[in-house]
């Protein structure tokens, strides 16, 4: 196992790096993390490539390239490549040394690369999530995370199942210092959790195992409630909201409809209504979704069936740069921090950062910063539903400048010269502001057959 011996050395790797490579950015004239504003981290998509070094024959760079030529490798990285771990130690030494106080931190998810089946085994996935578990440990003895499951944080890849298994056993062992025994019950049974933040009692995370939906899981086909989640979801729900407490919604695979693609949803489309069904129906105890698994920064406002906007939800760019050999795309690495009301939990800000890889290879240093904060950029009051299908309502204007910008950031300021036509801003747009099936082809209708004909 080349790839097992690869992860050794990259866990024996001292990391050399000089603290406060990040800058300590409270916003300029803005909310600093003063005690009126909670904080936490969101950090996804790690996809650590062990077998990672450079080498002057760049097909032999990275397992994840697939043979391909690795386009400019360096310290940190290659757009053909999974992360490095040099590049996952910039990312936690960054946000260990930002100056911004957290009380907690999400993880949603994606450790193991993007390689074939056959270069991984049960035994390898269960050796990177170890590893990055443990990365995150050394850098944050005393942080609570919560993690979910991504649909690569299994073997083979996609097939999560829907009874205990080896992985979730794993998980469970690895994750018990942040959760208590009802959290690490369910998620060895099937992969999700429910977990109160220990600094603020009245907030529950929950956990969900979105993987269990997802198109290429044949493990769940035909079945109406894969591991009986939808259930435990609406009870959990259920005693949140006679608690009064309030929830933010993890996981790895989102809710709703791909922007990058027509009328494509994430996860199997019977699937993605019903959790729309359920999410409509808790709004007051939800506030706030996130999740991973595109690799890219976008957000999405649920609306109630009337039309009105009820959630807010985030989808957060990947730590790896990786793309495939024919993408033009991808996304710089990026971590984000969110802000909130301590009170009632309500999301008031985000801080997006960035590696600009190519900068940060030719230096030999990693110089992560500050993309954006949110209500800045677009000037906007807070992150609440309202506030955020206004936004989505000036990105409908034609020559959008706010529609530009926010373009731009999908892919983590990789290419600013990139442009959306017609057809696709009315996928973007409308995967903003339309989560299922008949609203989201309802607006398609709208815009697409305006713009288009």
């Amino acid at each position: 196992m080349a790839l097992l011996g690869a992860l050794v050395c990259c866990l024996l790797a001292a990391w050399h790096g000089r603290p406060g490579l990040g800058l300590p950015l409270a916003p300029a004239g803005g909310r600093g993390p003063a005690a009126a504003v909670g904080q936490f981290w969101h950090v996804t998509d790690l996809h650590l490539d062990p077998t990672y070094h450079i080498t002057d024959d760049h097909t032999k760079v990275c397992s994840s390239s697939k043979g391909a030529n690795a386009s400019n490798p360096g310290p940190f990285g290659d757009v053909l490549c999974d992360s490095p771990y040099q590049l996952i130690l910039s990312v936690f030494d960054f946000i260990k040394n930002s100056g911004q106080e957290a009380s907690f931190m999400i993880w949603t998810g994606d450790s193991p690369p993007h390689v074939p089946v056959a270069e991984l085994s049960t035994e390898t996935v269960i050796n990177v999530i170890t590893n990055m578990t443990t990365t995150i440990q050394s850098f944050f003895p005393n942080l609570q995370v919560l993690p979910a499951l991504g649909n690569h944080d299994y073997w083979p890849q996609d097939q999560l199942p829907i009874v205990s298994s080896k992985v979730y056993n794993a998980v469970a062992n690895l994750w018990k210092p942040w959760l208590d025994e009802e959290a690490v019950r369910t998620l060895r049974g099937g992969g999700f959790y429910s977990q109160k933040v220990r600094t603020n009692p009245n907030l529950r995370i929950i956990s969900l195992n979105t993987n269990l939906y997802y198109g290429p899981n044949i493990v769940t086909l035909n079945k109406t409630d894969p591991a009986n989640q939808f259930e435990w979801l609406e009870s959990t729900l259920n005693s949140s909201r006679q608690n009064k407490e309030q929830v933010y919604i993890i996981a790895h695979v989102p809710v709703g409809y791909l922007p990058s693609s027509k009328s494509t949803t994430a996860m199997r489309e019977y699937y993605n209504e019903k959790l729309i069904n359920i999410f409509r129906k808790f709004s007051d105890v939800i506030a706030g979704q996130f999740y991973g698994h595109t690799h890219r920064d976008s957000i999405m406002v649920l609306s109630d069936t009337k039309g009105s906007p009820i959630t807010s939800l985030f989808v957060a760019p990947a730590v790896t740069p990786v793309k495939n050999i024919l993408e033009k795309q991808t996304n710089n690495p990026g971590v984000r921090l969110f802000q909130y009301d301590p009170r009632d939990y309500k999301l008031l800000d985000m801080l997006q950062y960035y590696l600009n890889l190519t900068e940060a290879n030719l230096k030999g240093e990693s110089n992560w910063k500050l993309e954006y904060i949110l209500t800045q950029t677009y000037g906007i009051k807070d992150l609440q539903p309202e506030s955020l299908y206004g936004l989505a309502k000036q990105f409908t204007i034609l020559d959008s400048k706010q529609f530009m910008k926010y373009y731009n950031y999908y892919f983590v300021s990789y290419d600013s010269s990139v442009i959306c036509g017609k057809i696709c801003k009315a996928f973007q747009i409308c995967a903003v502001m339309n989560l299922d099936h008949i609203s989201y082809e309802n607006c398609l209708r709208q815009y697409y057959i305006k713009h288009c004909h």
